[in-house]
């Protein structure tokens, strides 16, 4: 299982390369037994302010109860398992026959991101084929940047003096 961090650094776009880095990954992915990048579902990172984030991740066709999401020892693991049918997609039910289906469930998934101790995840939603989890980076107040007033007091009310050497 591949494990991820959140990044800011912009992933690879749809270029000439792209494609080789598509082949590529599928060439060491039958070598090594891991699932293709291409495999797992797509996710988005949105920085909403400075400690407000948001994770959209594509799920179509699962429910609620199909998707399960855990953190464990720093790892946030979002991993789906879609229920079996009865009848395959391409039989009639209901008098109703696919003629293309093209957007598809995807087989069993695990998407694993490595967190740091700071990120609180609050709230989980499904809506559309969407997973949405929107989530916090807390900052302690003692690591947060100060203002040092030269010849006054800092803001923790300490005596601060400048000596002219």
């Amino acid at each position: 299982m591949a494990y991820r961090s959140f990044s800011l650094i912009p992933t690879l776009s749809n270029n000439l390369l792209s494609d080789r880095f598509t082949q590529m990954d599928n060439l060491f992915s039958r070598l090594t037994g891991e699932k293709p990048l291409g495999e797992t579902p797509a996710y988005n990172l949105l920085q909403k302010d400075k400690e407000h984030y948001e994770m959209t991740v594509s799920v179509p066709g699962y429910k609620q109860d199909e998707l399960d999401i855990s953190v464990l020892n720093n790892q946030l693991t979002i991993s789906g398992k879609p229920k079996v049918e009865e009848t395959d997609a391409t039989e009639e039910k209901d008098g109703i026959k696919w003629l293309h289906q093209g957007i598809m469930r995807r087989s069993d998934f695990s998407l694993s991101f490595s967190l740091e101790h700071r990120i609180t995840i609050h709230q989980a939603n499904l809506e559309k084929g969407l997973l949405t989890l929107k989530f916090t980076y807390d900052i302690p107040e003692k690591e947060k940047p100060q203002k040092i007033a030269i010849g006054g007091q800092n803001e923790s009310g300490r005596v601060l003096e400048h000596n002219a050497a």
